[in-house]
């Protein structure tokens, strides 16, 4: 009997490496897999699986996310930090992507270049997620889409507000408003503009440009921000506190956006820098639910990236 060719190694570098139909399923098993965890009702999907951790940029959310998710799906965890792997600097990345791939199932890679993870994903025989790199942060945009749908449902017709950097956040949700159906309405201080070629904004007609961050947020069913210094940009710390100074989510930015809009952002904050602590702390935010979400959805990532199609 012969055996049928293996499937094709499926990668999740940027929020565009999945459809909107797969999407659609994603969530749906994300939704599922969290009443599971709600429930306490045990869910080994991934049992003898080993996830393996690189993280060149260091992480509270992530480590945690995508430790406790694999090992509530019956795997294990292999955490390796800049002193355990320094891609590209003790070997070459790729041969670092031959050996780990050799010896685990799945790899996340928090780093700085999204080139360091593109060279390892060309030569990994297992799947590759991106947990950050400079230019994108998908796993974030798939949790806080999973977010929106759980308070308010669909995003597909919504209106996302981002106000502040033009970072990797920004680009994601750029990129997945043309996917998803939406439109981003996008505030930056002048210097500090979304890189178009890296977010692929020629000829797309899902996002408007505002000078101004309060009529960025008005009629927004979503108001969203990041840190106003990522990381790896330490040295611009006081030069962008005085760019960004307008651009701190307040309670005039809610209220000039739709009655029930949301409030969401990443993690860390910093309150009286890009949000007051009225709006972060106030009702409208749902940035804990957020937080707790990217677990619940990459369990669904690796789950579908492993496992493909898993039917309830």
């Amino acid at each position: 009997m012969s055996a049928s060719a293996p499937a094709p190694v499926r990668h999740y570098l940027q929020f565009t490496d999945l459809s909107a139909d797969e999407y659609a399923h994603v969530l749906s098993r994300a939704a599922e897999i969290k009443r599971k965890f709600k429930a306490y009702e045990k869910y080994h999907p991934l049992a003898d699986r080993t996830l393996a951790m690189i993280f060149e940029k260091a992480s509270t959310r992530t480590r945690v996310s995508f430790e406790a998710g694999m090992y509530q799906l019956g795997g294990s965890v292999v955490h390796l930090t800049t002193g355990d792997s320094q891609l590209g600097r003790a070997e070459p990345i790729e041969d670092s992507a031959r050996v780990i791939s050799r010896m685990t199932d799945i790899v996340m890679i928090r780093t700085y270049g999204q080139d360091k993870i593109e060279r390892f994903a060309s030569h990994s025989r297992v799947p590759v997620i991106n947990g950050l790199t400079n230019e994108f942060h998908p796993c974030q945009i798939l949790a806080d889409i999973f977010t929106y749908i759980e308070h308010r449902g669909s995003i597909q017709g919504k209106t996302v507000a981002w106000v502040g950097d033009g970072n990797n956040m920004a680009n994601t949700w750029l990129q997945a408003a043309e996917l998803l159906g939406f439109t981003v309405h996008v505030s930056t201080p002048s210097g500090y503009e979304v890189n178009e070629s890296v977010a692929a904004l020629k000829g797309k007609a899902n996002f408007k440009l505002f000078s101004d961050p309060l009529e960025a947020c008005r009629g927004a069913d979503l108001v969203t921000t990041d840190v106003w210094t990522s990381m790896g940009y330490e040295a611009e710390n006081e030069a962008r506190k005085k760019a960004f100074a307008n651009w701190c989510v307040d309670e005039a930015m809610m209220q000039i956006a739709k009655p029930d809009a949301l409030f969401m952002h990443c993690l860390p904050a910093h309150r009286g820098e890009e949000v007051s602590a009225e709006v972060i702390d106030g009702p409208q935010s749902v940035v804990w639910d957020e937080a707790e979400n990217r677990m619940h959805v990459q369990k669904a990532l690796m789950e579908f990236l492993l496992l493909g199609r898993v039917q309830a």
